[in-house]
C-alpha cells in the first residue's frame, strides 16, 4: 500500500533541502557534526600552541582560540537542536594524522609546519566545509555556520599574514610540510565523502572550494603562480 509522504519532507524535497529527520541523515550528521566540534577543540589547543612558540603574538593567539571554543559551542548546539549525539571517538580518529604532524612540529619549534597545518590547511577546510553546508543546512545550523565562517577567514588571515612577513625565510620549510601535509586533506576529504553526500555536500566541490581558499592564501602570502600550481599538486599524490 503506498505511503503519503509528510508535509515537511515534501517541503525541503521542494527547497532541495534534505530531509532532516531521518535516521539516515541524523546517523551521517552526527560524524559530520563531531569533525566540526573536534575541529574547533583542535584548532582552539594549536592556537595556544603556537602561542608559545611565538609569545608576542601569545594574546592575539589566545583570542582567536577563544573564538573556536565559541564555534565549537554553536556546532554542539546544532547537534543538539536535530536530536544527534556527535560522534567525537570517529572525529579523534579523523584528526589524528594533521594531529600528529601538529605535535611533532611543535615539539620541535617548526612554527611553519605548526602554522601551515592550522592556521592554512585546516582553516581552508572549514571554509570549504562550511561554504558547502550552508545552502544546505537546517535554519538554525544555517545561522551559527554563517556566523563562523566569517570568524574562520580572521583565523587563515592571521596565517597568512605571519607567513607573508617571514617569506623568505619560510619557504623550504613551508614547501617541505605542504608536500607531507596537503595529502592528509584530500585523505580527509574521501573519508568523510559519503556522510557529506547524506548531507547533500558533494565531494567534488569540497574540495575544489578547498583548493581556491588553499590557492588563494598562498598568494596572498606572496608565492609565484609556479609555486602555488606545483604544491597544490601535492594534493594529487601521496
Amino acid at each position: 500500500m503506498a505511503t503519503l509522504a509528510s508535509p515537511v519532507a515534501d517541503s525541503l524535497d521542494a527547497l532541495g533541502l534534505p530531509d532532516f529527520s531521518t535516521e539516515t541523515y541524523k546517523d551521517a550528521y552526527s560524524r559530520i557534526n563531531a569533525i566540526v566540534i573536534e575541529g574547533e577543540q583542535e584548532a582552539h589547543d594549536n592556537y595556544l600552541a603556537i602561542g608559545t612558540l611565538i609569545p608576542d603574538q601569545a594574546d592575539e593567539l589566545a583570542r582567536l582560540a577563544r573564538m573556536e571554543l565559541k564555534h565549537l559551542k554553536g556546532f554542539t548546539a546544532c547537534a543538539n537542536n536535530l536530536g544527534v549525539t556527535a560522534d567525537m571517538p570517529f572525529a579523534q580518529d579523523f584528526f589524528a594524522p594533521l594531529r600528529n604532524n601538529f605535535q611533532q612540529a611543535l615539539s620541535e619549534g617548526r612554527v611553519v609546519t605548526c602554522l601551515l597545518i592550522q592556521s592554512i590547511l585546516i582553516e581552508a577546510f572549514a571554509i570549504s566545509a562550511y561554504h558547502i553546508y550552508i545552502p544546505v543546512a537546517d535554519p538554525f545550523a544555517r545561522k551559527i555556520t554563517e556566523g563562523v565562517v566569517k570568524d574562520e577567514y580572521t583565523h587563515l588571515n592571521y596565517g597568512q599574514q605571519w607567513l607573508k612577513a617571514h617569506l623568505d625565510e619560510i619557504r623550504e620549510e613551508f614547501e617541505q610540510a605542504n608536500r607531507q601535509n596537503l595529502p592528509l586533506v584530500r585523505s580527509m576529504l574521501e573519508q568523510v565523502s559519503g556522510d557529506a553526500a547524506v548531507l547533500q555536500m558533494d565531494k567534488e566541490d569540497l574540495m575544489a572550494d578547498f583548493l581556491s581558499s588553499y590557492q588563494e592564501a598562498l598568494m596572498d602570502i606572496g608565492f609565484s603562480n609556479r609555486e602555488i600550481a606545483k604544491m597544490a599538486a601535492a594534493a594529487l599524490v601521496g
